[in-house]
């Protein structure tokens, strides 16, 4: 499944009223990176250029312009020019003819061209939008064409520079029913991925070769991880943002698994924790099922209306009084809250946005406060306890434990819908499955 050219042509049609008369917008895809010497990492085209486009090449420039009615406005794409050598070397190229049949830009250029095209088009419009700061080198670019444009006698330059992310982030945030539907894609070979992980696993593995399992799923179906695998096995689990993945799985450990696909440019994000031996011990099954409380009650808190930060606060008093409960924390409950104390075992928030992007843009905070949820967002909801194995200030059995359950959340207008739910996450049926593939 792809979206439809149309789909693109919808968020041009929205970005260019947003402008307003008389302006123009630029945007560059992401540059290829070097990994080391002369071997590059594989080429993903930088999100909000490819929002607009659907154009994945290297090498390429977008440009919106509006004339003094919103009505009208011309979609220019700046690309390589097809040439036969170099597509024999390193793949097919749309080329400037493929830019205006298969990507439907009014006007195409070669992308040698973009200095000597650019400065009439910036001249003489009212504002010129751009992503300030997204880099240096195309910020210099953007500097030195206003300036000529600004020196042409007889012409103006654009009297206001806008920063183009205001606009495209808060498109991005409200999803299409097309971009559910490949979110959900993405969700359920995740899933999959995550469930063949739990049908796998033995003691004595090696972490990464249960990354490899999660990756042979993510492959098999032209999927690619959406970020650096994490697979933390025992204390490795306390570790946030652990990818080495190079330790043996012991029997009587737990295993945290954050690891996801992304799906045409749509990612996913799954986080799930479970033993490696195929059963909790009690403390392993105390903590978890804590956690497990935790999300499910953060999850039922993403309704419309609610403040962005709403499933965090249920999600953080479930865990404070389980950690009370079972003797982890001492002290009163109201006071631990509002001193943040129990950032001991819980560091990082709830949720984060998720689209195009694992952390997607978005902001959290809008004019009046808060942002509240809407139809259309998706959010990670992923509380998670990580007790350190030097940690001297609890019980020695609790000591390098680390658990993380996370699913993706879309926001509707009847409640939450969970899209990562071909996964299992309670303790009955994750031992279930896991012994059903001894």
């Amino acid at each position: 499944m792809k979206l439809a050219q149309v789909e693109f042509q919808q968020r041009r049609d929205r970005l260019a009223k947003s402008m307003g008369p008389n302006s123009i917008a630029i945007i560059s895809t992401s540059p290829v990176v070097m990994r080391n010497r002369d071997a590059d990492y594989k080429f993903r085209a930088d999100s909000s250029f490819f929002y607009l486009t659907g154009f994945a090449e290297p090498e390429a420039v977008a440009v919106i312009e509006t004339f003094e009615s919103v009505a009208e406005y011309s979609y220019s794409l700046f690309c390589r020019e097809r040439n036969r050598e170099m597509e024999i070397w390193n793949g097919y190229r749309a080329g400037i003819d493929g830019a205006i049949d298969q990507y439907e830009a009014d006007e195409a250029y070669a992308i040698d061209l973009l200095d000597e095209e650019i400065v009439d088009k910036i001249r003489n419009k009212n504002k010129l939008f751009y992503r300030v700061g997204e880099s240096a080198d195309f910020d210099a670019r953007i500097s030195g064409w206003y300036t000529q444009a600004k020196q042409s006698r007889g012409q103006n330059a654009p009297a206001i520079l806008m920063q183009l992310d205001q606009i495209l982030d808060e498109m991005r945030l409200y999803k299409s029913e097309a971009e559910i539907a490949l979110m959900q894609i993405a969700a359920d070979i995740s899933a999959e991925a995550h469930t063949r992980a739990m049908q796998q696993v033995r003691p004595g593995m090696m972490e990464y070769a249960l990354e490899a399992e999660l990756n042979y799923v993510f492959g098999k179906q032209g999927c690619v991880p959406a970020y650096n695998s994490i697979v933390g096995g025992g204390a490795n689990a306390c570790i946030l943002h652990y990818v080495e993945n190079n330790q043996v799985l012991k029997d009587g450990d737990l295993v945290l698994i954050d690891a996801a696909c992304e799906y045409q440019c749509y990612a996913s994000d799954i986080t799930r924790t479970f033993p490696v031996n195929g059963r909790f011990n009690p403390e392993q099954k105390a903590l978890y099922q804590l956690i497990l409380n935790a999300q499910l009650a953060a999850i039922e808190a993403v309704q419309l209306g609610q403040p962005f930060k709403q499933p965090h606060h249920v999600a953080v008093r479930i865990l404070v009084e389980g950690l009370l409960a079972l003797g982890i924390m001492q002290g009163d409950l109201e006071q631990i809250l509002a001193t943040e104390s129990y950032t001991q075992f819980y560091m990082h928030g709830t949720g984060h946005w998720l689209g195009m992007d694992v952390h997607d843009v978005g902001a959290y905070q809008t004019a009046t406060g808060q942002r509240c949820y809407e139809a259309g967002m998706v959010v990670t909801i992923e509380p998670g306890l990580y007790i350190a194995p030097d940690d001297e200030t609890v019980d020695e059995k609790w000591r390098g434990i680390g658990i993380r359950i996370e699913d993706d959340v879309l926001v509707t207008t009847t409640g939450p819908r969970v899209l990562t739910a071909n996964v299992v996450k309670s303790i009955e049926q994750i031992e279930q499955l896991m012994a059903e593939a001894l």
